[in-house]
């Protein structure tokens, strides 16, 4: 009798633990206790292409946490859809990844203007959209539209910095702009053309030129801001078109200060362009780079260096753009880490607005990411640089908007 009254005991004992242990974990669509599922849209074909490597990245990272035993004991299925950066497929692909797949939360995404397709829908189903390779005001809106959070340093923070560091170098700066038509186009031109205007100085735009993604060149574009007169260059492009503008500048013998957006100065586009075409180039920075000396001991760049060649042979080892890839994935695992076994939607976004303080191993030594519950800003901390022909000169102090 006491032997059955014991082990009925230790039954109950081991039921309630095992109970307990179920309670504490939850679930919503995308997760259960051997997997976790994650989507994306990037261009893998099309105009964009060059930023499919985000993707490419991303499957190839959580690859190897598989192999490594996964996140809190569950792997890693990762979903990276082709767009072509083309908002109808990017709503195609988006609901494919949330109604079919049933994916738990969205990251990494690419484009302004795909990305605002789904903005809505993403909201009004409850399905995380996080560290956007986009960095549109539109995006810190948490009051509205709280399950979505850029990854890159907002657009009009940028543009700001890049105006005042342009009127300090030159206060009677005379500029020229040429800018992608899109949303991505307009949220610099607004604030860095807002800079200039209330500057109290001489500064003034002169004149402008807009191109679409599918344009096969833009030389006729700059060749017409190339005869405006203009010292200063604010070149708002993406890309293809980032890399032929670099070169054609130098060809056409024009000789602005050239202002350039973080996100088009990766390695890979400006060894299109001709690196001794870039030198002189200033724009932000916030982030290390792969395949030049300065990084090449680095343990983050050693980190992804290894992941390139294990997984990833043909990507080219200077490939910033899948460098930013790694660096986001890196992130996002550290979110589904601190969810522990509660991988609910809720959880998911409220773990990614409390990044605030950790270190991208994309970031530069000291930069952090700057997420709060009720403010998405990245990342408020950013250095100026200049392109000496191999590498950037950043300056020793960060500056702010």
């Amino acid at each position: 009798m006491k032997s059955f009254v014991t082990g009925a005991a230790l039954a109950i004992a081991v039921l309630t633990a095992t109970t307990a242990t179920h309670a504490q974990k939850k679930y919503d669509p995308g997760a259960s206790d051997t997997e976790i599922k994650l989507g994306q849209t990037v261009p893998h074909s099309g105009p964009g292409s060059l930023y499919g490597v985000l993707g490419r990245v991303a499957t190839a990272y959580f690859e190897m946490i598989n192999e490594k035993g996964g996140i809190n004991g569950r792997k890693v299925k990762m979903l990276s859809l082709d767009d072509s950066y083309s908002a109808p497929k990017t709503v195609e692909a988006t609901r494919r990844l949330v109604e079919q797949e049933e994916v738990l939360a969205l990251f990494g995404s690419l484009g302004t203007a795909p990305q605002t397709a789904v903005h809505k829908y993403l909201n009004s189903k409850g399905v995380p959209q996080l560290l956007l390779n986009t960095g549109a005001s539109k995006w810190n809106d948490p009051k509205n539209y709280k399950w979505t959070m850029a990854g890159l340093p907002l657009y009009p923070t940028e543009a700001r910095i890049l105006a005042k560091h342009g009127i300090s170098v030159k206060p009677n700066a005379k500029v020229a702009i040429l800018y992608q038509n899109d949303d991505f186009g307009r949220d610099f031109l607004g604030p860095f053309k807002e800079v200039l205007a209330h500057a109290g100085g001489k500064a003034s735009v002169v004149a402008e030129a807009t191109y679409d993604l599918t344009d096969p060149t833009i030389d006729s574009q700059l060749i017409n801001l190339s005869k405006s007169g203009a010292d200063v260059f604010f070149n708002i492009t993406t890309g293809k078109a980032t890399s032929q503008s670099v070169r054609k500048v130098v060809e056409l013998g024009w000789k602005p200060l050239h202002l350039l957006t973080a996100g088009s100065t990766g390695r890979s586009i400006l060894n299109a362009a001709g690196l001794d075409n870039a030198a002189g180039i200033v724009a932000m920075r916030y982030a290390k780079e792969v395949g030049v000396p300065r990084w090449e001991k680095d343990a983050d760049v050693m980190g992804f260096e290894e992941l390139r060649k294990n997984y990833l042979p043909n990507v080219d080892p200077d490939n910033t753009i899948a460098y930013a890839g790694y660096g986001q994935a890196v992130t996002m695992a550290e979110i589904l880490r601190r969810c522990g076994d509660d991988l609910t939607r809720a959880n998911v976004l409220k773990q990614a607005q409390s990044l605030a303080g950790f270190h991208s191993p994309y970031m530069l030594d000291g930069i952090t990411y700057s997420f709060m519950p009720d403010n998405y800003p990245p990342m408020k901390t950013l250095h100026i640089a200049t392109f000496n022909g191999k590498d950037w000169d950043i300056s020793d102090k960060p500056v702010t908007e």
